[in-house]
């Protein structure tokens, strides 16, 4: 049985080896140094880069196409009475709604997250969370312009009405598609004293301006002597809120 043994592991050892330097050869030209990590960076950096092109692409096809609605639906107003009504009714209310230029006096609030400190380590109780700006913190200014009158507002470089959602993903903020790194700017046209005052008197604000002060966090407030506010792109059809049944229907 012995002599019919050794043929075997004769043939098996050389195929175990080789398939061994194939793998230790491998592991070299993939792992070597931190290519790995790199790699998987430049990975998630281009699919970040695709996604945002592609935002910007579908935004500038969604006011392509209403503004075609648009031209149409006036046409059509020209030999229907009724259509003509509803443009007229629309055209109204689009001020108000958001969906045309606003210039007018403002305030100006910038949010920024702390420097970081020059050592990896950080200062003995703080977290990391507590140096960067956080989504309740952008809601808490966008809700105090709100109370303080404003008649529109902007984030970045996009007008937001009152049901815009904002969202953050670690240190990022996104909105209507688009990805936005601090600082974040949220300018709002209205009576600035009044403006200034519901910041002021913001209690959620008031605990970011703590963090401000212990551990370098940016905020600034200015007024903006003649700012213009963009229309409103996002969508606004309501996907969540529904109208209650009549009693007894």
């Amino acid at each position: 049985m012995s002599n019919v043994r050794r043929p075997a592991w004769g043939s098996i050892i050389p195929a175990l080896t080789l398939l061994a330097g194939t793998l230790f050869a491998a592991s070299a030209s993939t792992a070597r140094g931190t290519s790995l990590r790199e790699q998987g960076r430049t990975r998630i950096t281009e699919l970040i880069t695709a996604e945002q092109r592609r935002g910007h692409q579908e935004r500038a096809e969604y006011r392509r196409l209403r503004d075609q609605i648009d031209r149409i639906s006036r046409e059509a107003g020209r030999h229907d009475a009724r259509v003509k009504s509803a443009r007229a009714e629309a055209d109204r209310l689009a001020a108000e709604a958001g969906f045309t230029p606003l210039t007018g006096t403002a305030v100006r609030v910038a949010l920024d997250d702390a420097p970081l400190p020059k050592s990896d380590d950080l200062p003995h109780g703080v977290h990391p969370d507590d140096l960067v700006v956080h989504q309740a913190d952008v809601q808490a200014v966008v809700n105090a312009l709100w109370a303080g009158g404003a008649r529109g507002m902007q984030i970045m470089d996009q007008r937001v009405i009152s049901t815009s959602a904002v969202r953050c993903v670690g240190n990022t903020l996104i909105l209507q598609g688009v990805v936005y790194s601090p600082p974040f700017r949220i300018t709002a046209v209205g009576d600035p004293d009044r403006l200034r005052a519901a910041l002021g008197a913001s209690p959620e604000i008031a605990v970011y301006r703590k963090y401000v002060r212990a551990y370098g966090l940016g905020y600034s407030v200015r007024t903006v002597g003649r700012a213009t506010l963009p229309p409103y792109t996002g969508n606004v059809a309501m996907k969540h809120a529904t109208v209650p049944p009549e009693p007894g229907g």
